[in-house]
């Protein structure tokens, strides 16, 4: 009869060398999908870069490239579904739907479906939380280019955003992260609203005050040349 150290030696022999097989091939996998995430991450990066430049044909390009890294992330990591439901790939997807959600809004008119993007549901409520502050740097640029009423538009389109993302009243342990993007949401709608009002009101007097000199400006021109003899007769000191 074996002793039991034996028996114990026996058993871990063939457990161990099973659970470091299956160990060796996950990490060979997380190190792939480690750089597929920060491809991802780069190329979405880049494309919401792009897009507030205005170089709308590049930042479709860069879409494409994060789409397809996604594309091959979500094939590798098929058969690994502890590592797709985990922080480091959602980040990317998060970045991922951000940059889609913002050319599409941005360059499209349009708005992209949750099961177009085809992403787990808590990346694509991140992306569309973290939109909210790229919308905002949108309106920023629309309001120095005296495009006030585009600006308007898309001030509406982030509170929209942010009202739907409100409704989703779950705790962190269901949604991570998406109550904070929420609260910092409100927050950046607020400045920003403030920030449009003060500048169109500020526009709208200005015009308004121009308009009432120029108007004055031309009355006296006018009286000077149809009663010239008013400003002849007038005392000298």
């Amino acid at each position: 009869m074996k002793c039991l150290k034996d028996l114990v030696e026996e058993k871990l022999s063939k457990d161990i060398d099973l659970i470091d097989s299956i160990l060796n091939k996950k990490d060979r996998v997380r190190e792939e999908a480690i750089r597929l995430s920060r491809e991802i991450l780069r190329a979405s990066a880049e494309a919401v870069r792009l897009i507030h430049l205005g170089l709308y044909d590049k930042a479709l390009s860069k879409v494409n490239e994060a789409r397809d890294r996604v594309r091959l992330l979500k094939s590798l990591l098929n058969d690994h579904p502890d590592l797709f439901y985990s922080g480091l790939v959602y980040n990317c997807l998060s970045e991922f739907v951000e940059a889609v959600v913002v050319y599409s809004l941005i360059v499209d008119k349009t708005m992209p479906e949750f099961r177009e993007l085809d992403v787990p549901y808590v990346p694509f409520l991140q992306g569309l939380g973290d939109s909210i502050g790229e919308l905002r740097r949108h309106v920023i640029e629309l309001l120095r280019s005296e495009k006030y009423d585009e600006a308007g538009i898309y001030l509406d389109v982030m509170e929209t955003i942010y009202q739907f993302l409100r409704k989703l009243n779950y705790p962190d342990a269901l949604i991570p992260g998406i109550r904070h993007k929420v609260d910092v949401a409100r927050r950046l709608i607020e400045d920003t609203k403030t920030l449009y009002l003060e500048i169109t009101i500020n526009t709208k007097l200005y015009k308004k005050t121009t308009m009432l000199l120029n108007k004055l400006k031309t009355q006296t021109k006018e009286n000077q040349i149809n009663h010239p003899e008013k400003i002849n007769n007038e005392p000298r000191p």
